[in-house]
Order: C-alpha cells, then structure tokens, then sequence
C-alpha cells in the first residue's frame, strides 16, 4: 500500500494542474521580470523629468534591479528549502507587487534602491523556482509548449513596456507605479492556487546507473552565458543605433523596439513548439544558427526592412532560449531529476553575471571605439556562433566512445 499512494497522488497531480501550473508560472514571468524589471526602461526618463532622482541616480536604481536579480538566483533554492517552493513562489510575487505600490512615493534614494533591489530578488527568485516546479508535472512531449507559455510572461513585459507604460504616464508617474502595483497584484491572486502542492511527482525508479553528463552541461552553462553577451547589442543599442546611428530619430527607434518586444511575446511559443517536434538540443543548435545572422543584420546596412526582421527575431530568441535552455537541462538530466533545478539556478546565475558584464564591457567598447555601432554587433554574432561550436563539439564528444577520445 506505501508503494500505492504516493504514485497515485502524483498521477493526479500531473493530469489535473500543469496547466493552472502553467498559467501560474506565466504570471511569475510576467510579474518578477516582465514588469519589475522592463517596465523600468520607459519610467526612467518620467522619474528625472518629474525631478524625484536625476539621471545618474535613475541609472543606479536600474543596476539595483539586476543586482537584486543576481541574489535572488543565487538563494532562491535556499529559501524555499528553508520553508516551500510554493510558499516561496507565492511571496517572491508578493514581494514584487508591493515594491511596485512602495515606489509610488519616492521617500529617499536609499527607499527607492532598497525596493528595486528586492522587487530584483523576487524576479531572480522566481526564474529560478517557477519554470522547473511546473515543468516537474508537466508531460514530456508538453513540455516545450509549456515552458514557452510560462516565459511568454517576460516577452509580454517588454510590449507592455513600450504600450501599457506610457498609457499609464498619462495619469501621472505615482499612479503609474500603483497601476503596475494593481497588475502584478491581480497576476499574483491569479496564480495562488495554481502552484503544485509538491515539488515534483513521485518518479519511476531506474534499474539503470547512467553517469551525469556534466561535460555537456557544461557546455550548456557557456553558450547560455554567451547568449546573454550575444544580445546585449540588440537589448541596450538598438534603440541608440537606429536613432543617432541611423540619424532616424528616437520615435522611429521606439517602433524597432515595440516589434522586439512583439518577438518577444511570441518566441516563447514558438520556440517551444519546436522543440516539442525536433528535440530541445536540435532547437537550440538551430537558435544559434538563426540568432547569429539576425545579429550580425545591423552591421551591414541591409536597409529596413533586413532591421526590422532583426529586430524581431532576436527579440524573439531573447525570449525563446530560455525555454530551450531549461528543456535541455531537463534533456541532459534526464535520469537525474534531482539535479535539474540546481543545474539550471546555476545556469540562471552564468547567464545574470555574463549578460552584466556584456553590458558593461560593450558599454566601454562603444565609448573607446568612437560610437562604433557595428562592432558591437559583429562581436554579439561572434558570441552566438562560438555558443554553436561549442554545443556541436559538445555533442559529437558525447556520442563518441570513450576509447576514441583517449
């Protein structure tokens, strides 16, 4: 009877939650790192016209949401240890709904960086927790589309920050941050029952002794790390590039980056039902592929309509990598399950620290090289094409008998 219950009890949960499950981890994305963090970028400019910080401060207070984020991977598993993963979800989401109510009221710089650096620890927090609790219960040949649901959260972000933002300007900048505080509120009550009850379902013992392969998960850490360096040209210049680079001006730069947030929206999606057809590691070869074409399209002056296309696709891979980089953890680990949410907190954490230190090393590069746009996009292809050699190498040693590599 012991051996009845528990895998019963699991049956149930697989077949009646993943997708209220889904739907949870959808606004976990959309609340912790579509809103607490993008929604940020338009704001910027409002909090230095209205006089609450200036420029330099306004910066800082962004940087305070990455640092936020990179904390909130890194002990995000240890606090839900310590009580529930849901407990913990449900409170990361809390947590970044009344950040969003706190900066209404702009008390001090040191109130302001506190509250984005915790709405930053929930948002890291809740990449880390939610994706691997839902995916545990979700069916294998699903779990592409349903991890392209839950990251489809983050794409919605950055379109609503580019749409809903602005509209809510209108009203002014305090009824602005208690708008985005009644959203996240409303998304956090939308997702209180749907988190699963246990961390995963009761799994089916092996007979077998299969060795992790920690080689290609290696490999896996690197080209998600390279990814993070890959879009940073798209992410922070594309804007500057099409209005000065281009000499198109900041209206006509905004609408490139209202269609990289539509890509954004969908890659997700589609990103994971490609996966569900070819495999997640197929997928992914495939995304380095693509991703470092679309890069490369600013340095060569393809004209607009080659832009706009960029613009999209790499909007949507922003997006639509992380998915298939969750999906080939769990590929990886396969027999492993016990490591899969430890394996991808630690890819979580590469891709945070390399994608900051890419920011900030492009950053330089640009101002060293004279406003040198082109540049930034040739080394962005560069890392997506080492990320793809990487894998491939990682791969053809995996499948090669282990007497051949000596």
């Amino acid at each position: 009877m012991n051996t009845v219950k528990p895998t019963t009890a699991g049956t149930a949960l697989q077949t009646a939650s993943p997708w209220r499950g889904t739907v949870a981890g959808f606004s976990a994305s959309l609340v912790g790192i579509g809103l607490a963090r993008f929604a940020y970028t338009p704001l910027l400019p409002a909090l230095v016209g209205a006089h609450w910080f200036d420029a330099s401060r306004a910066a800082y207070l962004g940087a305070a949401n990455l640092a936020g984020y990179l904390a909130g991977a890194l002990f995000g598993r240890s606090l839900a240890s310590k009580t529930s993963t849901r407990f913990t979800l449900r409170a990361m989401m809390l947590l970044a709904s009344i950040a969003f109510f706190a900066c209404a009221w702009p008390v001090s710089f040191a109130w302001f960086f506190a509250w984005r650096f915790l709405s930053g620890v929930a948002g890291g927090a809740l990449m880390v927790l939610a994706a691997p609790t839902v995916l545990a219960h979700v069916p294998p040949s699903r779990r592409g589309l349903a991890g392209g649901l839950i990251f489809m959260g983050v794409g919605v972000g950055i379109a609503a920050s580019g749409t809903l933002v602005p509209m809510l300007l209108q009203q002014g900048l305090e009824q602005t941050w208690l708008g985005l505080g009644l959203i996240s509120l409303a998304l956090t009550l939308l997702a209180w029952w749907g988190w699963p009850t246990a961390d995963a379902p009761v799994a089916t013992p092996s007979h077998h002794r299969h060795a992790a392969p920690s080689g290609t998960l290696k490999a896996l850490y690197v080209e998600y790390a390279l990814n993070a360096a890959g879009w940073v040209p798209h992410m922070i210049f594309l804007v500057d590039f099409v209005a000065r680079g281009l000499g198109q001006g900041l209206q006509t730069g905004a609408q490139y980056w209202v269609l990289f947030g539509i890509g954004a929206t969908v890659g997700p999606l589609l990103a994971g039902l490609l996966a569900d057809r070819i495999g997640f590691g197929r997928a992914l070869r495939v995304s380095f592929i693509i991703e470092a074409i679309c890069v490369a399209v600013p340095a060569f002056g393809l004209g607009s309509v080659w832009l706009m296309i960029s613009s999209v696709i790499v909007g949507a891979f922003v997006t639509g990598t992380v998915p298939l980089v969750l999906g080939r953890v769990h590929e990886i680990l396969a027999h492993h399950p016990a490591r899969q949410t430890s394996a991808w907190q630690t890819a979580t954490v590469g891709f945070a620290l390399f994608q900051a230190v890419a920011a900030y090393g492009l950053s330089f590069l640009f101002s060293y090289s004279g406003g040198n746009y082109s540049l930034l996009f040739l080394i962005g292809t560069s890392a997506m094409l080492l990320a793809f050699v990487i894998d491939v190498v990682a791969v053809v040693q995996r499948s090669t008998p282990e007497h051949l590599l000596k």
